[in-house]
């Protein structure tokens, strides 16, 4: 059996292969990707985001036990932030999940960002297809929780779960564009905490004042309370999940395809970035040309980077 015949079938160590090498860039694992894309389409993609502590682990760990009580199997992509110093990441969602280690119907795996921005890392949307081809029903992505700006889970996810927590900031801060609009799902964990109420309040003005995700208006976010470690508040976030899903599902399919549309594009556009990029490179090195000798020309202001780029994508033209 071919590697991706393998991966098709269940193959988890055949997975786990590929998955580490579409994370190390190597060549090869793009031609098995082009195999498995024909035979995905079929799982349920959930993005789970939030500032760092929130209990975004926590969550995906109580979700991925009663998904698999439903008999649904899972797969799971949870996303660390790289040292900027040591280039290394500690990964330690996959601590806070390990009741799910033996269990052959949730399939795990942990990522490092490598300096990408947005809350997910350049190989999340591949593994989301390797994932999806394997055959799993629910594929939740957990991001890095990095702040305000961590808003590309919306254009992988068919919904969004925007988790936050009693005491993280004032009306003011709960207004601020970004983050806050790409939520179909508010959750308030740790509601057990002082302030839980307020919290509450604050969200459902934001939401009332129209602050959603553009081109969604007609679904209004519901906010679910939980306390994760006790595992309270997980059926009901469950089925605000089901019904958005439904949602999509059943008004006219359009916003069903709106969202896989979003991700195709979102998928070809960094695909195409990456490649042209790649391929820039290559081809400027055969002319002998060295990308630290113009970063150095760069930064001693004998040129500028625009005149740079403008060279380099002429004589690539030409």
């Amino acid at each position: 059996m071919s590697v991706a015949q393998r991966i098709l079938a269940g193959d988890v160590r055949a997975v786990a292969r590929l998955l580490r090498d579409i994370d190390d860039q190597i060549p090869s694992a793009r031609n098995i990707l082009k195999e498995l894309y024909p035979h995905t389409g079929r799982a349920y993609i959930l993005g789970f985001t939030g500032s760092p502590g929130v209990g975004k682990s926590t969550l995906v760990d109580q979700m991925a036990m009663e998904y698999r009580k439903q008999g649904l199997t899972v797969g799971i992509l949870a996303i660390d932030p790289t040292s900027p110093f040591t280039g290394g990441a500690i990964l330690g969602d996959r601590i806070r999940m390990q009741r799910h280690f033996l269990d052959d119907g949730v399939f795990i795996r942990s990522l490092a960002t490598r300096g990408h921005f947005g809350g997910l890392t350049k190989s999340t949307h591949d593994m989301i297809t390797v994932l999806d081809a394997m055959g799993k029903d629910i594929i939740m992505v957990e991001t890095v929780g990095v702040g305000q700006d961590e808003v590309d889970i919306a254009n992988c996810a068919h919904t969004t779960v925007l988790v936050t927590i009693p005491g993280m900031g004032d009306e003011v801060q709960a207004i601020k564009a970004g983050i806050m609009e790409i939520g179909n799902i508010f959750v308030v964990n740790k509601a057990d905490r002082e302030g839980s109420r307020k919290t509450v309040r604050e969200l459902r003005n934001l939401i009332e004042l129209g602050l959603r995700r553009t081109g969604d208006e007609q679904w209004e976010p519901p906010i679910i309370e939980t306390e994760a470690l006790k595992g309270k508040g997980i059926t009901e976030l469950m089925d605000a999940v089901e019904r958005h899903r439904q949602y999509l599902l059943e008004n006219d399919r359009s916003q069903w395809e709106a969202v896989s549309q979003k991700r195709a594009k979102t998928q070809l556009l960094e695909t195409l970035r990456e490649e042209a990029l790649a391929e820039l490179l290559r081809r400027m090195g055969k002319r002998g040309q060295s990308l630290d000798d113009l970063v150095r020309k760069v930064a001693e202001r004998q040129t500028d980077p625009y005149s740079v780029v403008q060279d380099l994508l002429q004589c690539e033209l030409r």
